[in-house]
Parts: structure tokens; sequence; C-alpha cells
């Protein structure tokens, strides 16, 4: 019966349990005592029916020798029929007491006794099937089935279908789920769900093996590599001189220095061509600059965004570019690298690489991110891509994280007139451009006048400025203070850059205000993030400004937002788990994940 059920309801004997736990449990064994406030199953005689609101049924218990009655709130006419004079029945309900007679409140008539009855709360006939298979779970073929779960995991899940009265009364005490068997259903749940990443990962071949030298480049850098960027390094070179196309992701903090990283990668495909697309023009344009500086002369380095065409697309080694891309003949680049990646949707990812395909060899695919990601949505995520993470600085990062008020405007401008005069330059992030009635922040059309008429240098744009790339580049080159929305997230680099200002800073969510205070302290310049807010206290806040580590920011991220749906490929945010928390279930996920590896 068991198998018939997995067959039906799921692949695995987890997959079925999943959609199979019990919503709750009907106790059908006789009492043993009369206690007020505690459910009672009774076998009664019924002696006279009165139907009112509430209804009374008058009755008499054997066991007991008492007389008792039945209150029925909202009575219906069938219930006339149910509790006929005479008739002797086993009914079920919560006793209370009244001086020294007893009554029970909106009883249930039981059909069978002397068990513990699974509750699914569905239909009549699915609810059969789902007590046949509750019945079916036993723990010897759980654990031929799952050699590798731990027993206390198999143990749980049976007693979750065959509960004894200990187990009744903690699951009636805690209002569901607790313990142990909470953990075993958090486990089934995420152990499924990386299953199934797993058999997502398909294995493709490669269009061609890559494995160019990159030592005697490295040596002529006018810097030394961190630890994390050669480790990275070293990961691609082996992805990439494998016969079978990879998928691997390199997940780097802030200022990582991840585009020597996205260079070396270009060399060690070379003679063969590569392409990346990045989000943003503006950082199309930063990347195809570094690459120009850094690669050797020889190796062509193309451009294509929007507005600009740098280079004979179809001749040059590495082509960089933004969405522009997917619109090019690019099928004979074997390298594939996207920038920022969940700066693109999943659509916009999936049509880039199947551009690379040859009768069923696929190109190398490697992305690139500068926001960390949770430990444990890279615990999940691996079983489906290889990941590599940068977590050491070029440059030791100092800056100064402060929660401002409006109290505190007067010190803040006299902080940015000091910055300025050193030569160093201003971001200010506003979390609009146009004024909004239900956004109590200045927006930051408003906000122009005022800093203008006080500042030289001052620059403005946002996202839907179509001028702003000039912008940008203007700014960084002579400009004293930006006012911008976070359209300056991901990526762009201001060498100069000391202080952000970011206005409205609760409205952002954690990973964001990481990103725009990455846009500071870039070449180990002291950096300043002024967090302005109207709120007296925010803990949020409070503990972002405590850590500059982006994989602990990340983690503390889980407990403010949902994570995406891994599986369906297309919600980046949501909820994909029921049971598991990412934020809190760590080592739940650490256990599911060692033994899915001892299964394969």
């Amino acid at each position: 019966m068991a198998l018939e059920f997995w067959q039906k309801y799921g692949k695995t004997p987890f997959e079925a349990m999943l959609q199979a736990l019990p919503k709750g449990y009907t106790n059908t064994f006789l009492s043993e005592h009369l206690e007020a406030n505690e459910n009672a199953v009774l076998e009664v005689e019924i002696l006279n029916f009165r139907f009112a609101n509430p209804a009374r049924v008058l009755c008499y218990s054997p066991k007991f020798e008492c007389e008792l009655e039945l209150v029925i709130f909202h009575p219906k006419p069938y219930h006339k029929n149910q509790f006929k004079p005479k008739t002797t029945l086993i009914v079920s309900g919560k006793l209370q007491k009244y001086g020294i007679a007893f009554s029970l409140v909106q009883p249930k008539v039981l059909k069978t006794i002397n068990s513990i009855v699974l509750n699914f709360g569905t239909t009549a006939s699915r609810e059969r099937s789902f007590r046949d298979f509750g019945e079916s779970v036993t723990l010897k073929p759980l654990k031929v089935f799952y050699p590798n779960v731990p027993p206390l995991i198999l143990e749980s899940l049976y007693r979750i279908y065959h509960p004894d009265f200990a187990y009744l009364k903690e699951f009636n005490v805690n209002g569901g789920y607790f313990g142990h068997y909470l953990e075993a259903i958090k486990f089934m749940e995420v152990y499924e769900y990386m299953r199934l990443l797993r058999e997502k990962k398909r294995h493709f071949r490669a269009i061609k093996v890559l494995n160019g030298d990159i030592e005697e480049w490295i040596e002529s850098l006018p810097f030394a590599l961190t630890q994390g960027q050669r480790d990275a390094i070293n990961a691609i070179r082996e992805s990439l001189k494998s016969e079978i196309a990879t998928r691997r992701v390199i997940v780097g903090d802030v200022g990582c220095g991840k585009t020597i990283v996205i260079l070396a990668s270009v060399l060690i495909a070379y003679p063969s061509k590569s392409v990346l697309m990045a989000p943003t023009s503006v950082l199309a344009k930063q990347l195809f600059d570094e690459a120009k500086k850094f690669l050797p002369k020889a190796l062509k380095v193309g451009l294509l965004t929007q507005n600009s065409k740098v280079g004979n697309l179809q001749d040059c080694d590495f082509l960089i570019g933004t969405h522009a891309l997917l619109y090019q003949d690019l099928s004979d680049r074997v390298l594939v690298m996207i920038d920022e990646q969940h700066r693109f949707g999943t659509a916009q990812r999936t049509a880039l690489e199947k551009m690379f395909s040859v009768e069923l060899h696929k190109a190398h695919i490697l992305q690139f991110s500068a926001t960390p990601i949770p430990r444990t949505q890279a615990m999940i995520e691996s079983n489906f891509l290889d990941f590599s993470f940068i977590k050491d600085t070029p440059f030791k990062k100092d800056i100064t994280t402060r929660i401002i008020h409006k109290s505190d405007f007067k010190d803040l401008l006299t902080h940015i007139n000091a910055e300025i005069q050193k030569g160093n330059q201003i971001i200010i992030v506003y979390p609009l451009v146009e004024e909004s009635e239900t956004l109590n922040y200045t927006a930051l059309k408003d906000g122009e006048e005022f800093w203008k008429k006080r500042f030289k240098a001052v620059y403005s744009t946002h996202g839907k400025d179509k001028n702003k790339e000039n912008v940008l580049e203007e700014f960084r080159e002579k400009g004293g203070i930006l006012l911008t929305t976070t359209v300056i997230e991901v990526g762009i680099s201001f060498s100069n850059l000391s202080t952000i200002v970011i206005v409205g800073a609760e409205r952002l969510g954690l990973a964001t205000l990481h990103q725009l205070r990455g846009r500071v302290s870039r070449n180990g310049l002291k950096g300043y993030c002024f967090l302005f807010t109207k709120q007296n206290s925010t803990q949020r806040l409070e503990k972002f400004a405590k850590t500059q580590n982006g994989f602990e920011i990340a983690q503390l991220d889980l407990e403010y937002r949902n994570s995406g749906d891994l599986l369906s490929g297309t919600n980046q945010s949501g909820k994909q788990f029921c049971w598991v928390d990412l934020s809190r279930d760590e080592r739940i996920i650490k256990l599911a994940k060692e033994a899915l590896v001892k299964m394969l």
C-alpha cells in the first residue's frame, strides 16, 4: 500500500509524507476518569434530546454511573437522529463542570474506539487514502530506503504516523509539531528539495577544453592577488579544463577584486573567444577600461552597449556588453560570463546561455556576483551549481557606519565640507526621484536646490535619466557631490569616494545597504556611511552598522526577507519552504546535505 501511495503522491517516501502530514489527531480511547477542562471519550446512553440553541442532550454514563449533559451550539436537524433516546453512543468533547454536574461541549460521535485517529483536513476519500498511507509507514522500510538518514529522524517520522499518548499530549500543548518531530519534517523538506535540485543539474559536453597559461600574466600585474582571488582562479581553471561544461558562480564581497578573476578567466580561455554580459552600460564600460588596462595588448577587446560599439564584434577575443549582446550572433564563443548575475532576470540569463550550444555541446558558464549569499542558501544551491567564494579584499576597508537623524544634519554638513576640502567625493542616495504623498522623505528633485546652493560640482542622476552614463563619468572626473538613487548600487567604482549618505535607510534591504556602502573605501581610502532615518530606533540598522562582512550581513538579511525559489528558477524573492527557515535552520540543512552526499 505504501509503495502505491508513493507512486501516486511522490517519487520517494519523503515526498509522499510532505503531501500527507496529519493536521491533527483524535483520541478515541475511552477515558479512565472525568476531569474538567480536559477532552474526554465516553460511552453514553441517550435519555432525552431537547432541541434549542444550544441543544441539550441528557445522557447516562454506565462506566462512571452518573448523568451528564451534551451541549450542542447551533444544532442542525440531523442531530435529532444522531442523538435518539435509548441509543448508546461513543462521544468525545471537552468536559466542563458546573457544581457537581458535568457537561460535554460540542460532542462528536465516534465510529471507532481505542485508537488515535490521524486527521488530514481534506476530502473524505483523500482522508481515507492518507490514513491508509499513515498505517503503512513502518520503520523497517524507511531504514532500508534511507540508510544514510539519522535514525532519530526516521523514528520521529514514524511516530508522527503512529502517535502514542505522550506524543499526543505534547502535540496539543505545543499547538502542533514540536522538537524532534518538527526537525524531522524540516529535514525531509530540505532533503527532498536538494535532491530535486541535484536532478536538475544536467551535465553537457563542453564545446572546448580551455587550459590557457596565466602564470606569467599574474606575475606581471602591478599588485599581488589575494588568496581569495587565487583560490577562485584555480577553481575556475580546474572547471574550464574539464570536458564537461561548467556552471560556476563566483561570489565575492564588495570590493573583493572579482574583475581580475574575470580577466584571468578570459586568458585561461584564450586563444578561444569569451563574452561577458554586464547589467548596465556604466559597468560594461568600466570593465572594458579595466580589460584594456590589464590584459595583454595582443588580445582584442570589444564593447557593445545600447549606445556604444568599440571594435569588430566578430573579430575580438573578449567581448563585453549589456543585454544588447542577446541580439548578436556570438555562437563562436566558448566561455560565457555574466557579471552581477542577480541583476538579470532568469529569462535573460537563460537566453544568453542558450545562444552558446553546438550539437548538444555547451559553452562554459561563469556567473559573478558581488552580493554575498547566506551560508544556508549556498549549502542548498551547491546541489545545482558549483561555487567559489572570495571573502578577502585587496584593500582593508576602513568604513565608519553611523545611524543619523535630523538633529545630526549640521554635523553632517561639516563632515561633507571637510571631505570636499580634502578632494574626496560624496554620494547622497535618495529613496525616490519625485515627491510622494506616502513617503515622508525629501525627494531627489527637491534636494537638488539645497545642495547646489551650498556646494560646487554637484551632479544629479537616477535610473530613468537617459543621460546618467555621461553624468556618472563626468562626476568621476570632476564631481564633488552626486545626488542619485540606488542606480549606483552595484559595481560602479569611484576611487575618490569617501562618504555615502543613504536617506530613508530603513526602507532598503540589508544587501542593498551593503552594496551602497561598498561604493566607498574601494582603494583603502577612509570611508564613511551615514544611514539617515526618521525612525527613533531600528534594530536592523544597528546590527548592520556593526559589521562590514557581507556574508554575515547576507545571513542577517534572511531574518527580514524571504529567499527565492531555486527549483522554478523564476521567483527571485518569496518563500520556497513551508517548514524550513533559512535564517535559523542551518544545522538541519547541514544534516540533510550530509545525508544526501552519503546517498550518492
